[in-house]
């Protein structure tokens, strides 16, 4: 009897070690490696561009994911270039990334001619309804969710800043690629709607090289009393610091859609927080990564925006930005 007993408990003992290797196994097991395709703005030594970046991939780690442990990052800059814009989407489809982020319309309109399967990520990106890449806002459907940017009746604020620092404006540019950015041409109605309550004049920059920055600048400084602002888009983007240059050397005041255009040169900027807007971005990734469906995830507006005044560029312009002006600034830079 003690011999049964003896060989029953070493069976069932036997029987509990062996339920537990597959467990033990599993465990020693790497982590499944994700592999996310991003598409930045800007170009790779754009400080801007690297801050959004370096936010994003710092809350992907506070979520859990961790660079060459679960997760890979593979980059695909642009420089602004259209062409790229294609070429980059359809070698990252064809590359099969777990997901794909970016904050450039047209390359999210090229993703989703490539691919209605990998779940594309959208940070910082104007009427994403009216471009084409969701259906609705509170119900995106498909593989396309994220996160926008600015609304168009945002250029009565940028018009109002202009006016309140320099008064004496009389005529206003709005710089953008008209062509390329689908929502360019809304914020110019927009301008143009909003303008005559100001005593304005709105006039249509349309630029996409630098050589069309020099013109169009060049051109709209032949009358006095000018402004310029810009639409949240590449070609601003791409080519500030030469506006910044062109506007100081003709002695015209603007007002632009984000803070690193401020802090660059330009005299202000009224806009979201594009940092933000990439930290929250890691958040639908994350759930993305585990499950949740694009389809189900809407689309979010901006909740922190921020104003910056540069004292320095407005002393430069001989103009006395009001003290009122100063106090309501999130940044005054001297």
């Amino acid at each position: 009897m003690i011999a049964k007993m003896k060989r029953r408990d070493f069976i069932t003992l036997l029987g509990g070690a062996a339920a537990g290797w597959p467990l033990a196994a599993r465990a020693q097991q790497p982590e499944r490696m994700r592999r996310i395709g991003i598409i930045p703005p800007g170009t790779e030594s754009d400080t801007e561009a690297q801050a959004r970046l370096a936010a994003f991939r710092q809350a992907m780690e506070q979520l859990g994911w961790k660079e060459s442990h679960n997760i890979r990052f593979e980059y695909r800059w642009t420089s602004g270039d259209a062409e790229l814009f294609k070429k980059h989407a359809a070698e990252l489809v064809a590359s099969a990334p777990d997901l794909i982020l970016t904050g450039i319309t047209p390359v999210v309109q090229a993703l989703k001619r490539e691919t209605r399967t990998i779940p594309i990520v959208f940070a910082n990106v104007a009427d994403p309804v009216g471009s084409g890449l969701v259906p609705n806002l509170a119900k995106p459907g498909g593989n396309v969710t994220g996160f926008t940017a600015v609304e168009y009746t945002i250029v009565g604020k940028w018009l109002e800043l202009l006016k309140e620092i320099a008064p004496g404006i009389e005529r206003v540019a709005l710089i953008g690629n008209y062509a390329d950015d689908g929502f360019a041409p809304q914020f110019l109605r927009s301008l143009e709607g909003i303008a005559p309550s100001f005593a304005v004049e709105a006039v249509a920059a349309d630029v996409r090289s630098a050589g069309d920055v020099e013109r169009a600048v060049e051109a709209f400084a032949r009358k006095p009393n000018g402004g310029l602002l810009a639409v949240p888009g590449l070609a601003a983007t791409t080519h500030r610091a030469l506006i910044f240059q062109r506007a100081l050397r003709h002695g015209m005041p603007s007002v632009f859609p984000f803070r690193h255009f401020a802090v660059d040169g330009g005299l202000a900027s009224y806009g979201p927080d594009q940092v933000d807007q990439y930290r929250r971005a890691a958040g639908y990734v994350d759930r993305i990564l585990r499950g949740a469906n694009p389809a189900d995830l809407p689309v979010q507006a901006p909740t922190k925006f921020e104003l910056v005044i540069n004292l320095k560029t407005a002393k430069a312009l001989g103009l006395t930005v009001p003290p009122t002006l100063l106090a309501r600034a999130d940044e005054v830079i001297e």
